[in-house]
C-alpha cells in the first residue's frame, strides 16, 4: 500500500482543483455563448446561416483536434499542453470579445476550440497521474466531471445576465483573466514533467484522424438544416468514411500508431460506444427540453434558463457526492447500467409531455431523473476509459473519452433533430416531434444498459 504524505496530498488537491477549474471554464464558455447568440446576430449583422458557425466552429475544431491534442500531451508533457491550450483559448477569447465583424468572431471561435482540444485530454491525464489509487481517483473523477455540470449551470444562469447588463462581448471577455490566473497557478503548483520517451507524432495518422473527425462533425452539423441528399451533408460524411478507412490502414502499418490497438479493444471498445450514447443523451435532453418549454409551454428565454438549472445542479450533486459512494460498491460497469436505466426512464417520462402539459408535472421530474443518470455515468465512464492505461497513453485515453462524447453529441443531436422535424412536418404536432426525440433517446439508453450489463457479466465470468 502506498503512503500519501501531507505534501503529496497538498499537491493532489492543487491538481484536482486546477484541472476541474480548466474543465469548468471550457464548459462555461460553451453554455454562456449560446445564450448570447440573438444579441450577437443583431449587433454584428450575422446571417442565420453564419450565426450557427459561432457554435459549429468551436465544436468543429474542438472535436476534430481532440485526438491530436491527446497525442501531443503524451509527447510534450501534459502540464505543458494544458498551459499552451489555455493560453490559446484565452487569447482567442480576447479576440472574439473585441471582434468587429462576423469573420473575426468565427475565426476566434475556431481557435478557441483548438485551444480547448489541447486542454481537455491533458487535464484528464494530469488528474489520472495525480490520483493513481482507485479509491482516491474515484472521488477525484466525480469532482472533475461535476465541474462540467457546474460550468453549464453557471453559463446558463450568467449568460443572460451578462448579455443583458454588460453586453454580449463580456461572455467572451470574462475568460482571459480567469485563464491568466489558471496558467499562473498550473505553472506554479503542478510539477513539470517531460513527455514520454519513445513516442512520436505519427503525422499521417494524426492528419487522417483529425480530418475524419472534422468532416464527420461538419456533415452532421449541416444535416440539421439540410437534406441528406444535399452535397453539404453527404460530401463531408463520405470524406469522413474515406479518412477513417485510411486511418485504419495507416495505424496497421506504422510501428508507433497514434491510436494504440490496446485502447480500442475489450471493455474500452464497449465503453467508447457507451460514451457516444452518453454524448447524444447529454446534448439531446437539454436541447429538446429547452425547445419544449419555450415553444410549447411558452416560457421566456430567461425563465427557460432557470427551468433547466435544476438539471445541471443534479448532475453536479450526483457526480460529486453519490457517484463516489456508489462506484466502490457497484464498479464502473454496473454503475453505468444503473445510469443508463435512469437516463432511459427519465426520457421515457419526457416522451409523455404533450401540448397541454406543464413544467412541474411533465418536465421537472424527468429532467432530474435523466440528469441523475448522467451524473452517475460521467465519472464511471471517464474512470473506465482511463483505468490501467500506461502513462505514455493517458493523454490519448482522455482524448478518446472527450472525442467520443463530442462525436456522440454532434451525431445524436443531428439525428434526433431530423427525426423530430420530420415527425412534426408529418403530423403537424410540435410537441409530438419532441416526444419522438425523447423516446428515441430512451430506447437508445435501454439498449446501452443491456449491452453494458452483458459486457460486465462476461468480464466477471472470465475473471
Amino acid at each position: 500500500m502506498s503512503v500519501v504524505t501531507a505534501a503529496d496530498a497538498h499537491g493532489r488537491r492543487w491538481a484536482l482543483g486546477l484541472t476541474a477549474a480548466a474543465q469548468f471554464v471550457l464548459q462555461l464558455d460553451l453554455a454562456i455563448v449560446n445564450v448570447a447568440l440573438p444579441t450577437v446576430q443583431r449587433e454584428l449583422g450575422f446571417t442565420a446561416a453564419g450565426l450557427q458557425w459561432i457554435v459549429t466552429g468551436y465544436a468543429l475544431t474542438f472535436g476534430s483536434l481532440l485526438l491530436l491534442g491527446g497525442r501531443l500531451g503524451d509527447l510534450l508533457g501534459h502540464r505543458r499542453t494544458v498551459i499552451g491550450g489555455l493560453a490559446v483559448f484565452g487569447l482567442a477569447s480576447l479576440s472574439g470579445g473585441l471582434a468587429l465583424s462576423p469573420g473575426i468572431l468565427i475565426a476566434s471561435r475556431l481557435v478557441q476550440g483548438a485551444g480547448a482540444a489541447l486542454v481537455a485530454p491533458a487535464a484528464l491525464a494530469l488528474l489520472t497521474e495525480a490520483f493513481p489509487e482507485p479509491q482516491t481517483r474515484t472521488h477525484a473523477m466525480g469532482i472533475f466531471q461535476g465541474s462540467v455540470a457546474a460550468g453549464a449551470l453557471t453559463g446558463i444562469l450568467a449568460g443572460g445576465l451578462i448579455t443583458q447588463h454588460a453586453g454580449w462581448r463580456w461572455v467572451l471577455l470574462v475568460n482571459p483573466p480567469i485563464v491568466l490566473v489558471l496558467v499562473m497557478l498550473v505553472s506554479l503548483r503542478i510539477p513539470a514533467a517531460r513527455g514520454h520517451a519513445g513516442i512520436r507524432l505519427d503525422l499521417p495518422g494524426a492528419l487522417a484522424a483529425t480530418g475524419a473527425m472534422g468532416a464527420l462533425i461538419l456533415g452532421v452539423s449541416n444535416a440539421e438544416q439540410h437534406r441528406l441528399a444535399d452535397p453539404v451533408v453527404w460530401a463531408p460524411l463520405a470524406l469522413a468514411a474515406l479518412l477513417t478507412a485510411a486511418l485504419v490502414l495507416i495505424e496497421r502499418r506504422t510501428d508507433g500508431p497514434m491510436l494504440p490497438a490496446a485502447l480500442l479493444r475489450g471493455h474500452r471498445a464497449v465503453m467508447i460506444g457507451a460514451v457516444l450514447v452518453l454524448g447524444a443523451a447529454l446534448a439531446g435532453y437539454v436541447y429538446f427540453a429547452s425547445l419544449y418549454v419555450q415553444r410549447v409551454l411558452g416560457l421566456s428565454p430567461d425563465v427557460t434558463g432557470l427551468s433547466l438549472a435544476p438539471a445541471s445542479a443534479m448532475v453536479m450533486l450526483v457526480s460529486t457526492q453519490a457517484s463516489r459512494r456508489l462506484l466502490p460498491r457497484l464498479g464502473t460497469g454496473w454503475q453505468l447500467v444503473v445510469a443508463f436505466v435512469l437516463i432511459g426512464g427519465g426520457q421515457l417520462w419526457l416522451a409523455q409531455a404533450a401540448a397541454d402539459g406543464s413544467y412541474v408535472a411533465d418536465v421537472l421530474g424527468p429532467l432530474l431523473i435523466t440528469s441523475a443518470g448522467i451524473g452517475l455515468a460521467l465519472p464511471a465512464a471517464s474512470l473506465a476509459m482511463t483505468h490501467d492505461v500506461p502513462p505514455p497513453q493517458r493523454g490519448m485515453a482522455g482524448a478518446l473519452f472527450a472525442a467520443g462524447q463530442q462525436a456522440g453529441s454532434a451525431i445524436g443531436l443531428a439525428i434526433l433533430a431530423t427525426v423530430a422535424a420530420a415527425t412534426t412536418v408529418r403530423t403537424g404536432d410540435l410537441a409530438g416531434g419532441y416526444q419522438v426525440a425523447f423516446l428515441s433517446v430512451a430506447i437508445l439508453a435501454a439498449v446501452t444498459a443491456v449491452v453494458m450489463a452483458t459486457s460486465t457479466l462476461l468480464r466477471r465470468t472470465r475473471t
